[in-house]
Formats: structure tokens, sequence, C-alpha cells
């Protein structure tokens, strides 16, 4: 008689830090509330789970009776529940101290709101490299999850990767289950019937082990599965086909790990899951991958290849994108000064902020994470923002430092006062590429860069596609879906990066030349003065204002144009609007152009306040959202970035030092 094969089921539910109430919500009611309903109906079908420590924060404040259903399954042995970060950071790029902590926080939620301690733990994203062996073992975690092509990638074959396998690091030892590529494809999208008849065949092959673990988010949220796996019935179908197959037995993974003994000692290649790999890589080079993958299947080759045909690293993202790597070098900055504070003046809110820093959406984009999305990354700023105002208070810094911080090759003048900070790179631009205010916990100056992205030319096609072989839905891996017309206008690559004040002249004729040769002349208090060609600029703090001056040589001619793009949190939203003259010409998704303005005050009620912006001289202001095309499971999507607010003087006859002036302005 064929043993049964011990089917080793979990999933992985997060919501980022920072997401909408609305999007919280609607992922409950179609995805986790079911799913934890329905499987609750069936004691005898085990499995994992791992709920990100933010959301289950949030569902155990929401919806505590759902999640007394959670506790009960876990105390009657049904569950296991899975640790990580509590935050859900990349393990692999926060310090170790950050590591255990993070790992540790989560763990003492489970136990304390859960009644379990894990002894697994979710890798987030599936990022794997062996420096984080150390941590989670420190962390008293004994055995995590990673795809089997990382196994693949280490030299083991398909047949192999059943059961799990040991590795060590720097004296620690950590076991891996490898997940099943074809198994994270087939569930659930693959009908039941079939999904379970592939686990039966897997048995007969003398399998002893078929483990899963991916988002929850399969299972109601992505396009076409509520219908599919609740209302069509899919997930009560495949939990009844396994419990009658006497070929299935379901474990959860403490059970399978305790009675099992290891395959023997493993070294996984630093990577993360296939997709990922793609990702990671700079558009020219993910789009040479994407063809050479494509090939391979075309040829027959590619999962006899697949492991050879190895992408880029999560890391590459930090290179990829000047704007995470900023967030990343500012999150690393405070956990080493929250670290070198005295015991005494640490408080609970401020290891709260660091670990809401780095969470791992905002840093990273591909089909799934959230570097395009403002309020993500608004998110981490805040906490950012934060932290750094209390440790200002209670270990004050430097009112004006000038390093590399971000290891670009330029460095960076940091000014701050009690209300606000102003971060100026010194790359030639002279542009603000930070501006934040302590009270509101904002960063202003927090856009986006358009760059070219691997999925344009997918774009480029036009025309929606769902490709799926045979029964079933389609993936989101497989979709081409357009949320939004994209225009070739909206595919338009930045040739500078986006910030405050960023200058140009345009020359009588029409031209339009960028100032970025600005050389520091003079640092003083909180003021940097700038030479270029032609113009001398100031940039100075005091009190909540941001105050840009401009001088210009005598016989200047042509038109002083800078460009200004403010990130308002209710970016195309109706709680953002403009006021001029008393009156509100529009809201700041909407293209305005006005003759002559000396003030115009950008009023959020997202932000909780309002920027004031002020001229000595009138200028011509031009006005715009900044948008820029982002891919998700939903489709391609437009998702503004910031307010671009062009502002433009004539030089003939301008006789007057020029100031330009932002001033926060939060609600009473």
């Amino acid at each position: 008689m064929t043993r049964p094969i011990s089917l080793l089921l979990g999933v992985h539910a997060h919501q980022p830090v920072g997401n909408f109430p609305e999007v919280l919500e609607d992922a409950h009611l179609r995805c986790y509330r079911p799913f934890i309903h329905t499987l609750h109906r069936f004691p005898d079908f085990h499995f994992a789970v791992h709920f990100s420590g933010w959301l289950l924060d949030w569902l155990l404040q929401h919806y505590p009776e759902d999640m007394a259903l959670l506790r009960e399954m876990v105390k009657r042995g049904q569950v296991e529940m899975f640790g990580a970060g509590d935050t859900e950071p990349v393990l692999a790029v926060i310090p170790y101290r950050d590591r255990v902590g993070q790992v540790n926080r989560l763990s003492d939620k489970l136990e304390k709101k859960l009644g379990q301690r894990p002894e697994g733990a979710w890798l987030t994203e599936r990022v794997w490299e062996a420096t984080v062996v150390p941590a989670l073992a420190d962390a008293k975690i004994r055995y995590v999850t990673v795809d089997d092509y990382h196994f693949l990638c280490s030299g083991k074959s398909a047949a192999e990767l059943d059961s799990f396998y040991t590795t060590e690091e720097d004296g620690r030892r950590l076991d891996l289950f490898p997940i099943s590529e074809e198994l994270r494809y087939r569930f659930p999208f693959s009908p039941a019937n079939e999904a379970v008849a592939y686990l039966e065949h897997l048995a007969d092959a003398g399998h002893e082990s078929a483990v899963y673990f991916d988002d929850i988010e399969k299972f109601g949220i992505w396009p076409e599965t509520y219908e599919w796996v609740y209302e069509k019935g899919w997930l009560v179908s495949f939990i009844e086909g396994v419990l009658a197959s006497p070929k299935i037995r379901t474990q959860r993974y403490c059970d399978y790990h305790a009675a099992a003994k290891t395959r023997g000692v493993i070294y996984l290649p630093t990577t993360s899951y296939i997709e990922m790999n793609e990702w990671t890589l700079p558009a020219p080079a993910a789009n040479k991958y994407a063809d050479m993958v494509a090939q391979a299947k075309a040829d027959g080759r590619f999962d006899r290849d697949k492991a050879f045909l190895r992408g880029g690293m999560w890391k590459n993202f930090l290179s990829r994108y000047p704007e995470a790597n900023w967030m990343h070098k500012r999150m690393l900055s405070l956990s080493e000064r929250l670290d070198k504070l005295p015991q005494a003046k640490k408080k609970p809110a401020m290891l709260d902020a660091l670990y809401r820093a780095q969470a791992n959406d905002a840093y990273w984009h591909g089909l799934f994470g959230g570097l395009y999305l403002p309020h993500l990354r608004r998110a981490v700023y805040h906490a950012i923002v934060e932290l750094e105002g209390s440790l200002d208070q209670c270990d004050p810094r430097p009112a004006r430092v000038k390093l590399d911080f971000d290891l670009d090759g330029y460095d960076e003048v940091i000014m701050h006062n009690a209300a606000i900070q102003s971060v100026v790179r010194l790359d030639g631009n002279a542009c603000v590429g930070e501006f934040d205010s302590y009270s509101l916990r904002h960063n202003f100056a927090d856009s986006l860069m358009r760059q070219t992205e691997h999925y344009h030319r997918k774009i480029h096609l036009r025309e929606d596609r769902a490709q799926h072989q045979g029964a079933g839905i389609a993936s989101a891996h497989d979709r081409v879906v357009f949320k939004h017309e994209i225009l070739p206008q909206d595919l338009t690559i930045d040739v500078r990066p986006r910030g405050l004040f960023i200058d140009s002249i345009r020359s009588e004729n029409g031209d339009l030349a960028a100032l970025q040769d600005y050389l520091v002349k003079t640092e003083r208090d909180l003021s940097l003065t700038f030479a270029g060609d032609g113009v001398e600029k100031r940039v100075h703090l005091s009190e909540n204002r941001l105050e840009v001056s401009y001088r210009f040589s005598p016989g200047a001619r042509g038109t002083f144009v800078t460009e200004i793009n403010l990130a308002m949190p209710s970016c195309d939203g109706p709680a953002g609007k403009f006021i001029f003259a008393g009156q509100i010409p529009g809201g700041f998704g909407q293209a305005m152009e006005l003759a002559s303005v000396k003030e115009l005050l950008l009023d959020d009620d997202v932000l909780g306040g309002a920027v004031k912006l002020t001229s000595n001289i009138p200028a011509r202001l031009v006005s715009q959202p900044h948008f820029s095309v982002s891919q998700s499971e939903a489709g391609f999507e437009k998702i503004m970035q910031a307010v671009t607010l062009t502002l433009e003087w004539p030089l003939a006859g301008m006789s007057h030092e020029l100031h330009v002036a932002l001033e926060v302005m939060p609600n009473s």
C-alpha cells in the first residue's frame, strides 16, 4: 500500500504597515475571515499560518471573534503559528540586533495572544542570505521555509527535495523546508480535484512530503479568487478531497519536523523566489533575463536549466531605486543611534517606530512590493521622522552635518532645527532631497523618479491578456490587465532626480538648460550657499520655514525656472486643495496655471496641515500631478507621486534678490 504523503500546507497573511483601513477591511472580509471560518469546520485538516505582527494587531483589535476561532484551532492542535519579523522586514537588510528583536517581538505576541510560541518562521519574500541564520537561531527559531528554487540553485535535483535539510552559520543550526513551486502555481488555481490528484501522484511516486507555503491573499483577494475559492467552493472541495484520500495526510510542520530526520547539510546561495530575481534587475537586464526564461520554456528546457538562469538579488532594489536606498540608509542610521542611546533614555515608542521603518513593502517594486505606493513610503517616513525627533529630544545631534549618507559618491548636507529638517544633495543640482516636518512626521520631498521598468514593454502591447492552460483560473503572474489608460507621455523617463527647487534657465529662443553645476560657496549655521553659472543660490531654515534665495548676474537674460515636487498625502483625492487669493482653483490632481503668484496655500486634510508657498516676486506658476506607471496583481495603473509646481520669472530687469519659501503650517 502506498505510504501517505504528508501535506505541509502553510499560508502567509500580510498587509503593509500604513495600508488603508478600507483595504484591510476588504482583505479580511474576502480572505482572512472566510479562510479561518472554512478551516475551522475541518478540525482534522492540519496546517500552518503566519500573520505579520502589524496585521495581527489590527485583526485582534477589530475582529476578536475571528481571532478567537484561530486561537481555538491552535489550542486543539490543528494550526501551527509561524513567526517572522514583527513588521515583516527583509531580515537580510537590517542589523543583527533588530533581526533578533523583531522575531522575538512577534514570537512573544503569538505566545501571549494565541497561546503558541513558534518554532518555525516565514522568511519575508523568501529572501535568503546565510547571514540571517544566527539571528533566527538565537531567537529560538528551528526551521524556515524557502523556495525549492533555492535548493536547485545549490545543485540539488527536484527528486531530492523531499523533507528538510540543515544549514549552519557561525555555529548556529537552522533547518530548511523547500516550498514546491509546482504547488504554488496549482493552489488554488487548478481545479480542486486536479490539485488532490497531483498530491496523490506524488504519494504514488514515493514522496514523503509536499511543502506549500504561500500568500493567503491568493485565497480570496487576487483577481477572480474570491468567487473561485469560496462561492464556487474550491477550498471546501480541496479540503474534503484531501481528507478523503488514503494517500494524503495533513500535518503541522512542527509535528513532521519532530518525527523526521534531516536529509543532510546544505548551503543555499543568496537568492529569492524566481520571479523576484527578475524584478530586482534593472530593466535592460530584466528584459534579457525574461527573454532567456521565455526561450528556455519554448525550447522545453526550462525545468532542466532554471537553476542556472539566475537573476539578481533582493538588495539590487537598493541600487536600482535611489529613493529606496535613501530610506534604507536613514533607517540604518537611526537604528545605530537608538542602539547607542543609554538604556535609561530609551522608550518603547522609539523601538516601535524603528521596527515600523523596517517594514519591507516600501523598499521594493515588482508585481508586488510597495515602493510605487506613496502611502507606504509615507508610513516609513512617518516612523523615521518620529524616531528622529524623539532621539533629538534626548540626545541632540549637530544642527548641520555633511557626509555621503547614501553611499552614492556625493555628500549631502543635513540641516535641522526643532521644527523642520532639510537635506541638500551636493550632486550639482543643489536641490532639496528631503524636507521633514517633525510635528506632522512627514517628508514633503518623498517623491519617485520615473525610470524604465521591465514591464513597460508589456504595456506597449496595449491589450488585456490572462494566460492559463486548461481548467481553473489565471494567476496574477499570468495576467496583463490595464486599470488605467497608459499614454506614451506617462512613460517619460526623468533625467534629473525629483526634489524641491530643481533649477533651469529657459533661453529667449525657448531652450531649457538645467542648472546642475552648483558648487558649495559657504556653509553657516542653518544656511548653505551655492555658486552656479550666473546665479547664486542660498538654502536657509528658520522655524517652520524653508527659504531658497537666488541672486542673478547683472544682464541675465531668459527665464528662470524652478521645479518643486511636493508629496502631499491626499494625492489626487478630494482632501487636498489649492487656495489662491481666497478661492479654490482646484485640487492637487488637476492641472492648473496661474499668471502671477506671490502666495499659494496647499491645504491637505490627510496631512493635518498645509504648506504655504510664497515668493517676493510674482511668479508664473504651473501645477500638474506627477504620475508614475505601476504594476500590481490588479493590473497596470497610474499612481500620483507628487504635486509638481513649476515657477517661472523673466530675468530681464530683475534687480532684486528672489526669495521663494515653503512654510509648514500644522493644523492647530
